[in-house]
């Protein structure tokens, strides 16, 4: 049985004074402090990180980690876009599946902010096919066809969309290691500048620094000492084609539909039974797609239930980021998919503070690579 015993993340944001090495080392060690482990303890470390080869010029940073903790484990880098994160955890279960008695870190973190728009949009982009690439579109680009795409069929407007935007700066305001933590209102989303038509600037997450850390563990003796822990029910993963045209449709990420089919499968659990979700919300239409392709709404359906703002933290038996998501919580793309199960470790455990979902049994996480070329569904329980 693989059980999380501990998580840790940095302050997301405009870190100018941090580096990529000081900010892995913070949650390196924080976990482990939360964790009351030490070092010798750890018996491997799963690093996700996107852009560091890109930007640094750097990707042998598994050695370099290796330095950081002065010692010699197996340090495994991975690389999925912006599920990085998550598919760093689905290994890190995996590894746990076949050595047993062992502790393992995943870690994930980005430093971005160092750099020039120009430069950070060109390493995201790296994520993208060659065709799209070729044909100067970027994320938000390619996003904004998704959510034209969907406003257009089923008859919404840019406002079903500023809702997502508003839940999760709500909910971000509670989050003290959150990018954002200002409220906003409807009309101020409504009228901030378009980036791609029709998503606005506060239908974006932002240009991000930060990293996180979870504890992972299948050995018993540790898991006896643990304060906290959370069992992994599932960890799933499903990929789709990088490019848009060669799908079947725009309003549906199937790599997602694919790993909540098999997670769910997996957990023996209904999706009635999650009390707390955190969705891949890159952009506004991000997470109204995730919340029908997960199967919690229907086809459709998402963008008159995003209004309803019943996902918002107190308002039902499902609350959908409570961190603040990518959205507002902020997205530094290695560190997102692990600090997404950190929030459902931590809401599992009763330590989520002033966000706490209350009686929360069941969570699900859910990460994204680009587009949805990659996309990891991961289940935990108490």
């Amino acid at each position: 049985m693989n059980s999380v015993i501990g998580f840790y993340q940095t302050k997301f944001g405009e870190l100018w004074e941090r580096s990529l090495t000081s900010l892995i080392k913070e949650a390196i060690f924080g976990a482990l402090k939360e964790s009351n482990l030490e070092i010798d303890q750890i018996d491997a470390i799963f690093f996700s990180n996107m852009m560091a080869g890109i930007l640094e010029n750097n990707l042998h940073f598994s050695s370099k980690i290796s330095e950081i903790i002065g010692r010699n484990i197996p340090i495994f880098r991975i690389e999925s876009a912006c599920a990085s994160g998550g598919v760093a955890f689905h290994l890190a279960t995996k590894y746990l599946s076949d050595n047993c008695q062992k502790t393992v870190i995943i870690l994930g973190a980005e430093k971005m902010t160092d750099y020039s728009p120009e430069e950070v949009t060109a390493a995201l982009a790296a994520a993208a096919s060659g065709e799209e690439q070729e044909a100067g579109l970027t994320f938000p680009g390619l996003y904004a066809l998704m959510a034209n795409f969907y406003l257009q069929k089923y008859r919404y407007t840019e406002e079903n969309l500023a809702y997502v935007s508003y839940k999760n700066h709500y909910h971000a305001s509670f989050n003290e290691k959150a990018h954002f933590k200002n409220q906003l209102t409807i009309e101020k989303i409504l009228k901030s500048s378009y980036v791609a038509y029709p998503l606005k600037v506060f239908d974006c997450s932002p240009i991000s620094d930060g990293a996180a850390a979870l504890i992972l563990t299948n050995d018993n003796k540790i898991l006896k000492k643990s304060e906290f822990s959370v069992i992994v029910l599932a960890s799933e993963l499903a990929t789709d084609t990088i490019n848009l045209f060669k799908r079947k449709s725009l309003d549906e990420i199937l790599s997602t539909k694919i790993a909540a089919e098999l997670a769910f499968k997996k957990a023996k659990i209904e999706r009635k039974q999650i009390n707390v979700a955190e969705v891949h919300d890159c952009f506004s239409i991000a997470e109204i797609l995730a919340m029908e392709d997960l199967g919690f709404w229907k086809k459709g359906r998402g963008g008159e239930i995003i209004k309803e703002l019943t996902t918002m933290l107190g308002r039902s038996s499902l609350t959908v980021n409570p961190s603040g998501g990518l959205k507002a919580s902020g997205h530094p793309v290695g560190a997102t998919g692990v600090k997404q199960i950190g929030e459902i470790f931590l809401q599992l455990t009763n330590q989520a503070e002033n966000r706490q979902v209350k009686g929360a049994r069941f969570g699900l996480a859910h990460n994204v690579g680009g587009s949805g070329g990659t996309a990891v569904v991961t289940i935990l329980g108490i």
